[in-house]
């Protein structure tokens, strides 16, 4: 059967059109037969730029961060569920915008389809196969951290063709994806330059090897999570050595460093600057010297669920308050001195948001927090553009009594209430406070960063960690510090570990890692429990004038809890039920 693919045409219309062909035998412009689109080269550019557009959002209105510690999401009765382990076969109840079984399956079919058909292609491929090896090996890494071991599709069915394929042992897919990657890495190039910046390269693929190996070596996939399960090949290694697969994810992470390609933005701050200033470039800069594979947007064609300063923001600023930091986060970060903040200190109880890592200024709407300048209806009750999250106890002398005043930017305020975060802290991370919050998808042109030289380094120190190899390890967990304006830490053994595993919670917040590490590591029943919140008041004094100084303290919004079968994920059952040969994850039955 003939298969259709059909393509919104605009320049490409200059590539496949011929003034030399009678009108009447040319391809109408709006649809292209398969066999058009494997011999013409700037059609299956449109084809790999349409797989590059499928990939997952992760600036969204539910970032992966409410579904572990990190995050709150505003109306969240069903990711409250998810967050307490009640996902089944029939219902992964919760899991909105983020990726699917059928979904990235969907995505590798057309990478297989591109290599199916190109193999003998017309044309100069240059990278493009490359860069489809890297897509499907991407799609493949994501299905695998949700599931354990998959089906290894490799080629696209047709309609006569079996459907039918078992999953494939952890192990197999590994090195099926880490092969795959090497493969590419030898078909990109170093740099992608013009209108090529945002696809994939040789340190993009190198980058994701070595985070797949990490994920491997981890506990998840080297411990008997469920010692009954009859197949737990499908989960992780069964046999081998676990020191050779950290030290294969050592080797990986420092072919990355190797390239010379890669820095930190800013890695030794110079006297004067603003840390948080520095941090803050990182994502808000359209190009920095830790890009290592980067998605742009464009003002005007983001989706509005994808605008965060809209979804994200306060809600005096015309935000949605969506994707609130959890109290839990905020008190992970560190206090400038290196130390550990900690509620039974009188003085930093009294301040907390008093001299912490400066990348909390960066990443943190707080109680105080100055920000951007007001919208129109809201500047006139706070010129100065300061956040207020918080509540204040005035005087009404004429009723001889005290009220409560709402903060601008509280579940009281008088603009969008509802929209307000409910932990009474936003997400900074990745808003430009230049850009608007206007509803319908006028948009912050604001890159998000799929990967970037920080985490190849955070991963080489875990893997020296884990070979107990702390001095190497101290010194790139130190190189992070640095560029953070925190101390250089001198610990080693667990002590080391232990500042690692924060120091990684606090360098990645919101990059789509904390849901995995706190899995891999095996500690997500320590992380899925009560979930804290900001309590912001500034007392009425005794001369009936309201204090300048909130008295702020943690109390718990809800309490989350943790069921092993989480740590992977179900086969929802209608896949099961269309693939005889699958195999279900424990728990699931």
């Amino acid at each position: 059967m003939k298969m259709k693919l059909w393509f919104i045409i605009t320049v490409l219309v200059l590539d496949v059109t011929s003034c030399k062909k009678d009108f009447l035998e040319t391809t109408p412009l709006s649809e292209f037969s398969s066999a058009d689109v494997w011999k013409d080269k700037s059609l299956s550019t449109a084809f790999i730029n349409g797989i590059y557009a499928s990939i997952d959002q992760s600036m969204c209105k539910y970032m992966l961060a409410v579904y572990c510690d990190e995050a709150h999401r505003r109306d969240n009765s069903s990711i409250l569920a998810f967050n307490r382990g009640e996902m089944t076969a029939d219902n992964i109840i919760g899991w909105q915008t983020q990726p699917t079984w059928n979904g990235l399956y969907s995505k590798i079919r057309k990478c297989n389809l591109f290599l199916d058909n190109t193999a003998d292609a017309p044309f100069d491929k240059g990278s493009m196969e490359g860069e489809v090896r890297f897509l499907r090996a991407w799609f493949y890494y994501q299905l695998t951290s949700m599931f354990g071991g998959v089906p290894l599709v490799k080629n696209a069915y047709n309609l006569t063709d079996d459907f039918s394929i078992a999953r494939s042992p952890y192990a197999d897919c590994v090195d099926f994806i880490t092969t795959e990657l090497d493969a590419a890495a030898a078909l990109l190039p170093e740099v992608q330059t013009g209108a090529n910046n945002g696809r994939v390269t040789k340190g993009a693929a190198l980058a994701l090897k070595a985070r797949v190996l990490l994920h491997a070596a981890s506990d998840l996939h080297n411990v008997a999570v469920f010692p009954d399960f009859a197949k737990p090949e499908l989960l992780g290694y069964t046999s081998g050595s676990r020191a050779d697969r950290w030290r294969a994810a050592k080797n990986a992470a420092k072919a990355v460093i190797d390239l010379h390609l890669y820095s930190l933005h800013k890695a030794e701050p110079a006297p004067g600057d603003s840390i948080a200033g520095n941090y803050t470039e990182i994502f808000l800069l359209k190009k920095t010297s830790e890009d290592i594979w980067v998605k742009f947007y464009t003002s005007g064609t983001i989706p509005n669920d994808n605008n965060l300063p809209v979804m994200n923001g306060p809600n005096g600023y015309g935000g949605q308050g969506n994707n609130a930091v959890s109290g839990n986060l905020v008190d992970a970060f560190e206090m400038k001195d290196g130390s550990r903040f900690d509620w039974n200190n009188p003085e930093q109880a009294a301040f907390p948001y008093n001299n912490r890592d400066a990348r909390f200024y960066a990443d943190v709407l707080f109680e105080g927090a100055k920000w951007g300048t007001r919208p129109a209806y809201s500047i006139d009750l706070d010129p100065q553009g300061i956040v207020h999250t918080g509540y204040f106890e005035r005087w009404n002398a004429s009723a001889n009594q005290m009220y409560i005043e709402p903060g601008i930017d509280s579940r009281n305020s008088p603009f969008q209430p509802g929209n307000s975060g409910q932990t009474l802290y936003l997400c900074k991370k990745f808003l430009d406070p230049t850009s608007v919050a206007v509803e319908g998808g006028v948009g912050q042109e604001v890159p998000w960063r799929h990967l970037r030289y920080a985490e190849v380094l955070l991963n080489y120190a875990e893997a020296c960690l884990e070979l107990e190899e702390y001095n190497e390890a101290r010194d790139y967990i130190n190189m992070i510090r640095k560029r953070a304006g925190q101390p250089e830490t001198n610990e080693t053994g667990d002590a080391l570990k232990q500042r690692y595993r924060n120091e990684r919670r606090i360098e990645l917040m919101y990059e789509d890692h904390r849901f995995f590490d706190v899995r891999r590591w095996m500690i997500a029943s320590e992380t899925y429990g009560p979930f804290y919140k900001a309590n912001v008041l500034y007392k009425l004094l005794p001369d009936k004038t309201t204090s300048s100084v909130p008295t702020i303290k943690h109390e718990v919004l809800e309490t989350r809890s943790w069921n092993d079968k989480a740590y992977f994920f179900p086969i929802l059952r209608n896949e099961m039920n269309k693939n005889d040969l699958l195999i279900q994850n424990p728990g699931y039955e």
